[in-house]
């Protein structure tokens, strides 16, 4: 049976400017991922960041097998070895370069990427049709004065 297709990547949003994470120095490799908040298809969801053969890369964070969020303890989604991501409720374990299942109840599935670039020492990540970002809530009016 040949290997299912890779999802589309995300869809560009005019003018979707590109929004700073982190300094490129606060993802050690293979270490820590920076967790984000994100809105996933206008509901509220959590984004990761991390560090990974040099290069940094990021997706959603949630699990194909069962939509739950994947680190067991906030940024932390590397096994033991430090060579897989892995979801602490299944088990799943993922290929950090292309988020692709790669053992477990995930299937042929594949994590949904978050586009990130690092320059001039800082990370950003791209909004897309799919994955924007969580504004701030709007200020609330001033009571009228008595």
């Amino acid at each position: 049976m040949p290997d299912t297709p890779l999802p589309p990547a995300p869809r560009p949003v005019p003018d979707a400017a590109p929004r700073r994470l982190c300094a490129g120095a606060d993802l050690a490799e293979k270490g820590k991922a920076v967790v984000f908040d994100v809105l996933l298809w206008g509901q509220r969801a959590t984004a990761f960041a991390l560090r990974f053969d040099g290069a940094v890369v990021a997706y959603v964070n949630r699990c194909v097998h069962v939509p739950v969020e994947m680190d067991w303890q906030r940024g932390e989604f590397l096994d033991a070895d430090r060579e897989w991501i892995l979801c602490s409720i299944h088990g799943a374990a993922y290929e950090p370069a292309t988020g692709r299942c790669a053992g477990g109840p995930c299937g042929r599935g594949r994590l949904r990427p978050v586009r990130v670039e690092e320059r001039s020492e800082q990370v950003y990540w791209y909004p897309c049709a799919d994955i924007r970002p969580v504004e701030p809530a709007e200020p609330s009016p001033r009571e009228p004065s008595p």
